[in-house]
């Protein structure tokens, strides 16, 4: 059932987990890492990456990890900030002049990081072609009045945000999002992550499935329709106005296209070491200073500020989302992003640790996915005694 099986001793219980999941069916295909202080503790993959279940989720697979992508987004913006290109403080239009249109010239980057731009989505319908086209995105979402006033609230920008942030990366460093992380990300760790993944590898991406849906009590039923059903906030944001469609992230163009806040494509051991290389040394690679970290992981929600998309509240920092009673991001001092279906990627410095969980079976759930949620507690426990 496992067909990568690297466990230290006294990590056992994150396999645990991920062979109960495999056997009940809660996982068809999944990969789990864990770094603690530096070093690769956990590395497991198992099951099978084709709907099928004849090809085997194996060392070679690669997945869609939906938004999980925002934290390197995070991680993009950080290492410009570390290098003087950009300020978290500063307003966006200094950097990105066409953005100050429509009364959004005050808006700074913390708060554009931060959800609180009002830029949720773009204005008018938009086409999946359209959508796949760096330039046509940014220069709608510059032409966009704010839908909410910014800076008064957050709501989640569930795919705005990567071309928000993406394109600030871009005006500075003078490469694309995707260039900027094989660069100065994937490249230096030797690990396979990309926003926008070669042709040469899309063969190896494991299909994207779900489980059914749940039965919910009325009540969080509709709470879950009101939200994202049709015609919601929660549906024009992370459809763009319809242009992403179901299924639309198992074609192949859409995974070659650089969208930083939906469609980055690596595996677990990646992303928890990308996560590791941000609060402490890997190899002797260390992406962004502490006081670079603590700056990217300083909350900008105020306490208990209702997400007005997600209609319950959310924390975030510049770009990263911080541990809370919704999200289990491993201890009070824990940063990271979740993505659609079920992926995390996390890091808790105060524990020296790491954490990643990707999967190609998508689950709808209301209090969190309870599967990413069993492997970052198992790794918390066994940090414990480590």
């Amino acid at each position: 059932m496992l067909t990568v099986d690297f466990v230290a001793p006294g990590w056992e219980p994150v396999r645990d987990a991920l062979v109960a999941n495999l056997e009940s069916g809660q996982d068809r295909g999944a990969g789990v890492s864990v770094m603690h202080r530096g070093r690769l503790v956990v590395d497991l993959m198992g099951g099978h990456r084709d709907r099928n279940g004849e090809v085997p989720y194996g060392p070679d697979a690669l997945q869609v990890v939906f938004s999980t992508t925002k934290g390197i987004t995070a991680l993009a913006v950080a290492m410009c900030v570390e290098r003087g290109l950009l300020d978290y403080d500063a307003a966006v239009a200094g950097y990105w002049p066409e953005f100050a249109a429509h009364g959004k010239g005050g808006i700074t980057v913390a708060q554009l990081l931060g959800h609180r731009a009002g830029l949720y989505t773009v204005d008018g319908p938009m086409t999946l072609e359209e959508a796949l086209d760096w330039d046509t995105v940014t220069s709608r979402l510059a032409a966009t009045a704010p839908l909410f006033e910014p800076g008064s609230t957050h709501g989640y920008h569930a795919l705005t945000y990567g071309w928000l942030a993406g394109e600030l990366v871009r005006r500075v460093s003078g490469m694309s999002i995707g260039e900027f992380v094989q660069r100065y990300i994937s490249g230096p760790l030797g690990v396979e992550f990309w926003i926008g993944l070669p042709a040469e590898h899309d063969h190896r991406v494991a299909h994207l499935m779900a489980h059914p849906i749940p039965s919910f009590p009325p009540e969080i039923a509709k709470f879950m329709l009101d939200h994202g059903g049709p015609g919601s906030l929660g549906e024009k944001a992370l459809s763009l106005n319809g242009a992403f469609g179901p299924g639309a992230f198992n074609k192949p163009e859409v995974r070659a296209a650089q969208i930083p806040g939906a469609n980055g494509i690596g595996n677990a051991r990646a992303l928890a070491t990308i996560y590791a290389a941000t609060i402490g040394e890997v190899d002797g690679v260390r992406l962004i200073s502490e006081e670079t970290r603590s700056l990217a992981a300083a909350s900008v929600t105020p306490a208990g500020e209702e997400d007005v998309i997600l209609g319950h509240p959310t924390v975030f920092g510049k770009g990263y989302m911080l541990d809370s009673t919704r999200n289990n991001y491993g201890g009070p001092d824990g940063f990271g992003h979740d993505g659609a279906g079920g992926s995390v990627a996390c890091a808790v410095p105060s524990r020296q640790l790491a954490i990643s969980y990707v999967m190609n079976t998508m689950l709808t759930s209301y209090d969190g996915d309870p599967r990413r949620g069993a492997y970052i507690n198992a790794a918390v426990r066994c940090s414990e005694s480590a």
